[in-house]
């Protein structure tokens, strides 16, 4: 792989997730649950292999910014999102507190 590479963030609503990709290769995602004019976001991973590459921060920049587009409200459940909105003001307008409901709802939908 060229360190050249530019990273590409897709929406995939039918996974309900944000995917990154590299060459054209998914390499993470970042998983949500939509409730209503929220998106609680509960999971984000990048493969192993492309660890240290700052990959985590562009999927989440991309996924929030878009969300904020998309006129829905953020609920940070994940930790790496909860973190990275504590460290950046982009999406602050748009920010809702994790609460045991928004956790109740991620977990229903994980079955």
């Amino acid at each position: 792989m060229s360190d050249t590479q530019e990273p590409v963030v897709t929406h995939a609503p039918e996974r309900s997730r944000y995917e990154i990709a590299l060459d054209g290769q998914r390499v993470g995602v970042a998983a949500y649950v939509d409730d209503g004019e929220r998106r609680i976001f509960h999971h984000t991973e990048i493969d192993d292999a492309y660890g240290g590459r700052g990959l985590a921060g562009t999927l989440v920049r991309a996924a929030l910014r878009a969300t904020r587009d998309a006129g829905k409200r953020i609920v940070p459940v994940c930790p790496y999102v909860r973190r990275w909105v504590r460290s950046h003001d982009d999406v602050a307008d748009v920010l809702d507190p994790v609460t045991p409901e928004a956790i109740e709802i991620v977990e229903r939908a994980a079955g």
